[in-house]
């Protein structure tokens, strides 16, 4: 019989939380999943992608990783090694004003999140396209691996994300 991995159990916690507001709830609108095994280096990805239902101007994604040493630390019960994943979140905007912009996305994404380090963003643009607006990815990754032990905090952690969307669309309606 098939013992599903902390990997795959908190892929379907995810899927559970995300697809529930976007079926049954209206809240979101799933525009993208990955679900990926890399058989060279035998890691795994799972990302979904969502924006607020009937908003398109920021998009959000929860993304697990696990790696071959995660995996082989669980099946092969090594001790001293908790089971576990990487998360991390992404949200995308575009942008006009740079500099403004991004220091309100920090004060937004820190007043939420109160991360342990400032979130990434990373700024790119389409060269030579007239009135090219800059595109935003905001990332921000946690200092610590993720297992069963936080399946509680996932339905806490989508509220975080949805009120984190609702900022981010303000802010970029507000241009």
């Amino acid at each position: 019989m098939f013992d599903p991995t902390v990997f795959d159990n908190l892929k379907v916690a995810f899927e559970n939380q995300l697809y529930d507001l976007d079926t049954l709830d209206r809240k979101i609108d799933i525009i993208n999943r990955i679900d990926r095994m890399e058989m060279a280096v035998m890691s795994r990805e799972f990302a979904l992608q969502f924006r607020l239902a009937g908003r398109s101007a920021v998009s959000a994604e929860v993304q697990l990783s696990s790696s071959l040493k995660d995996l082989a630390a669980e099946i092969l019960e090594w001790k001293g090694e908790t089971p576990s994943c990487s998360l991390r979140l992404r949200f995308v905007m575009k942008l006009h004003q740079i500099d403004e912009q991004c220091e309100q996305i920090e004060q937004i994404m820190m007043r939420i999140w109160e991360p342990d380090a400032p979130p990434t963003q990373t700024i790119s643009y389409v060269y030579g396209a007239p009135n090219s607006m800059y595109t935003n990815v905001i990332e921000l990754a946690f200092s610590r691996k993720i297992n069963e032990e936080q399946m509680d905090d996932i339905e806490g952690l989508v509220n975080h994300m949805l009120q984190t969307l609702t900022k981010l669309e303000e802010l970029s309606k507000s241009e």
